[in-house]
């Protein structure tokens, strides 16, 4: 059974995420406190992480980026502000989604089974021995290891970022709509959270372009969306 650690300051939205996810069939642990949550995120093994921004004692920025400092699991950032620059910030940390408060439990469900199911499938060794990876002008992509080099040094990359990349580099020169993108990356309509994909996408330029500014790999298509160039 999948174990996921909710760090939830409000009783009431804890329990209603617990009783939802239970039901689906998910074990679910749950902190109320910014620093007893981190304590056992990090001790403690768990396949998805769902963390409230405001906490008392350490909040959930600190504690995503602990995380995923150590781990590549799919977390789950919920927040009841509004304001992009939390999202920004929150994907830019290395979470894999952010919902804004309120939201239906049944979305959240929805979004977990859809994170853990693209976590399982790039991580799933089993590949009938298929070689997958992709070696593009410099840059090589195993999804077996889940590794990037780009001119034979290793990027860092988290789970959603080498999905991100992984999907273009798979699909060249095919421009994808920012909607597009969430739908076949996420696995789920975009709801609006159009900045997730700005996001990632930024992240991944970051870490394997050498001039952001005319980038060799991932290309802007003003007005349309990103291609990856052959």
């Amino acid at each position: 059974m999948s174990r996921i650690l909710v760090i939830e300051d409000e009783q009431a939205i804890a329990d209603l995420e617990r009783d939802y996810l239970e039901l689906s069939g998910f074990d679910v642990d749950i902190e109320h406190d910014g620093k007893a949550g981190m304590k056992k995120a990090l001790s403690r093994h768990y396949d998805m992480y769902i963390l409230d921004v405001m906490l008392p004692g350490i909040d959930g920025f600190e504690i995503c980026s602990k995380i995923r400092n150590l781990r590549d699991t799919p977390i789950i950032m919920v927040s009841a502000r509004k304001e992009d620059i939390d999202k920004i910030r929150g994907l830019g940390l290395g979470a894999d989604d952010y919902m804004t408060k309120p939201f239906s439990p049944s979305e959240l469900v929805a979004r977990v089974k859809a994170h853990m199911a693209r976590y399982r499938r790039l991580t799933n060794s089993d590949d009938n021995g298929t070689d997958r990876s992709i070696t593009i002008r410099g840059l090589r992509m195993d999804p077996e290891s889940h590794r990037v080099w780009v001119n034979g040094e290793e990027k860092s990359l988290t789970t959603k970022e080498f999905e991100v990349l992984f999907f273009l580099a798979e699909h060249p020169n095919h421009v994808f709509t920012k909607e597009e993108l969430f739908r076949r990356v996420w696995n789920m309509d975009s709801y609006g959270d159009i900045a997730t994909v700005t996001v990632h996408v930024k992240k991944v330029r970051d870490k394997i372009e050498k001039d952001k500014n005319n980038p060799e790999y991932i290309e802007t298509i003003w007005g349309v969306g990103y291609r990856f160039k052959r």
